[in-house]
């Protein structure tokens, strides 16, 4: 099971790097339009590269998405990968495990966020990768018997977890309040038929955050298992909001106080103190048997 979990994190690897880099760098030479879409909104359209059906704010958050997968994630996943086939630990592979997961959130965003484009086969085959690898190394995982120290379990971690829960519904849940009361579609649809980010934070990643608190303070595997997944996560897109809203500065993309406090300013706090925690959890863990 090890071989195919290192084999498939190794396809996740080549499978990123693509897309990323043509997402990032690839051109065609057009450049932005304006298109009335179904709501009869003029929207700015990208016009240009592997998101030239894209919106021109999408693309840029894509492509600031795009610049944190190739230079951020990716490398720490090959770090991750190396470490574990070297020590084949609890540590490493819950490490590796956790990255894989971003990988995860990344490949569903763009399989089902990205406009239709030549890599639609490569979305899918990077998704399939990242469902199947986590997949594995979740079941690898959990055959261990974790113990964490009592230190782990405070307090500060129980409302720093209640927070993150709570914090998605904040940032992404007055937008759709907005839409309802105003009977028509999100403010940012544009040529979308969906927010993917609001559906994956509010109806899955949210809910876990509960999940992983309850097992927590019953002491159980899954608790801590969950914890550096999430937290993992949490730093990774701290590290992808920042990119992303350079890229929309330089797009020429200015955006409202408010909307860098709840839906930028949350996420790179939380980064912060997930850094800590995810320090504070491989300090305090102990593993005991072997991975299958």
């Amino acid at each position: 099971m090890n071989k195919v979990f290192h084999f498939l994190t190794f396809f996740i690897i080549f499978l990123a790097i693509v897309i990323s880099g043509l997402g990032l760098f690839y051109k065609t030479g057009g450049e932005t339009f304006y298109f009335v879409n179904q709501y009869g909104d003029n929207v700015k359209i990208y016009g240009d590269g592997i998101y030239k059906n894209d919106s021109h704010f999408m693309a840029l958050i894509f492509k600031g998405t795009d610049f944190t997968i190739l230079f951020f994630a990716v490398p720490v996943l090959i770090f991750a990968l190396l470490m574990d086939r070297k020590n084949n630990s609890l540590k490493t592979k819950l490490f590796l495990t956790s990255v894989v997961s971003f990988l995860l959130y990344y490949s569903t965003s763009i399989s089902f966020g990205v406009k239709y484009n030549i890599l639609h086969l490569t979305y899918t085959a990077l998704f399939a990768c990242c469902f199947f690898t986590f997949l594995i190394g979740f079941s690898l995982v959990k055959d261990y018997n974790i113990k964490s120290s009592i230190k782990m379990c405070t307090n500060g971690l129980k409302i720093f977890l209640v927070l993150c829960g709570l914090s998605l519904f904040v940032a992404w849940l007055p937008d759709i309040i907005v839409s309802l009361t105003n009977r028509r579609s999100l403010a940012l649809i544009e040529v979308y038929t969906t927010q993917i980010t609001y559906v994956l934070d509010m109806g899955i990643i949210s809910p876990i955050f509960f999940v992983c608190l309850s097992k927590i303070c019953k002491a159980n595997n899954l608790g801590y298992v969950l914890l550096g997944i999430i937290l993992m996560n949490l730093i990774l897109i701290g590290i992808t909001v920042i990119n992303q809203t350079i890229f929309q500065r330089i797009g020429g993309i200015e955006l409202p106080i408010e909307v860098m406090i709840t839906k930028i300013g949350i996420f790179v706090i939380l980064a912060i103190f997930g850094l800590y925690y995810q320090i504070k959890l491989f300090r305090n863990i102990e593993n005991s048997g072997n991975c299958i």
